[in-house]
């Protein structure tokens, strides 16, 4: 298999597991707080990560030099990226979010031109438009007034928005410490670093007295979010990184909402509006044209391009 065609399957498959994600969290959430939930998967994915680089033989303790970075990683795409989201998942509802994370492409683009001096062209910006319009209905349900602002609901999807843009950051931060360090290690180095910054508001918290309440269900739902989502489908993730450009990677996202809004229905038996559906379309509309635009490189390469 081509290595361009190999990174896209990981990241397809990574984007099914992370789709799915979303369900799995909204099942889970119906048992456990959700500090306890997010703690617990990062030190599931992490435990699982290092049983692999283990297996591998590969070094468990990364370079010194590449601790800080490491940290970083594991702070924005680890500790904060799955606080927000599953914030988020106690006051909206798996559909939405998953329409609504389809605009991580879109922010993608944006960093891209602010950081890597990529130029925006009118079709990007048409595609932009349109992502942010297919938000607003998303959000807003269709309904621009102060009640629907005041939904719970709609903070839960603002806060959907700000981790679609979180991750945006995370994609472009990451690379370059992916690619110095490899995959395997930077993937358990960063979930390490994530599952030690959860550890004291775990312990303040108490958060194992929650796990007396855990049905067959929900022992299911938080093994497959540390294990699959941020043990196996972070591992792809990276691979995927490393192989190809990062923009290239996080086009298969737009995928995301699609799986999330079949597994919502199938397993959650959520309900899907019209206006949802809708935005949602237009969002993956402004993607397609963002993904779809011609690239117009500077004069000037940028030094973190070069870099990666």
């Amino acid at each position: 298999m081509k290595p361009a065609v190999a990174a896209g399957a990981k990241a397809f498959l990574a984007v099914v597991f992370w789709g799915i994600s979303f369900v799995a969290t909204r099942a889970a959430l119906r048992e456990l707080s959700p500090l306890t939930l997010v703690a617990t998967r990062a030190v599931l994915g992490t435990a699982l990560l290092a049983v692999l680089t283990a297996w591998r033989r590969q070094p468990l303790v990364p370079p010194v030099s590449q601790w800080g970075a490491l940290a970083v990683m594991g702070f924005v795409g680890v500790f904060f990226h799955q606080w927000l989201q599953a914030q988020a998942l106690t006051m909206t509802t798996a559909v939405r979010t998953g329409w609504l994370i389809g605009l991580i492409p879109i922010w993608s683009a944006i960093l891209a031109a602010l950081f890597l001096r990529e130029r925006f062209g009118l079709v990007k910006l048409l595609g932009l438009v349109l992502g942010f319009l297919g938000a607003v209905i998303v959000v807003t349900r269709g309904r621009l007034d102060a009640r629907m602002l005041a939904l719970p609901s709609t903070h839960g999807d603002l806060l959907v928005l700000a981790s679609t843009l979180n991750w945006a950051f995370y994609t472009i931060l990451s690379t370059g410490t992916i690619r110095r360090v490899g995959s395997v290690m930077a993937t358990a180095g960063s979930m390490f670093f994530g599952a030690l910054f959860f550890l004291p508001l775990f312990l303040w918290h108490r958060g194992w007295t929650e796990y007396a309440h855990l049905t067959p269900v929900g022992v299911t739902a938080v093994l497959f979010l540390g294990l699959g989502c941020s043990g196996i489908a972070y591992l792809l993730w990276y691979a995927a990184l490393a192989a190809t450009d990062a923009g290239k990677v996080s086009a298969f996202l737009y995928v995301e909402p699609l799986v999330t809004l079949a597994a919502a229905v199938a397993l959650l038996g959520e309900e899907v509006g019209v206006a949802t559906v809708l935005g949602g379309l237009v969002v993956l509309a402004g993607v397609a044209l963002v993904q779809r635009a011609p690239a117009a490189k500077p004069a000037i390469a940028d030094a973190a391009t070069a870099e990666n």
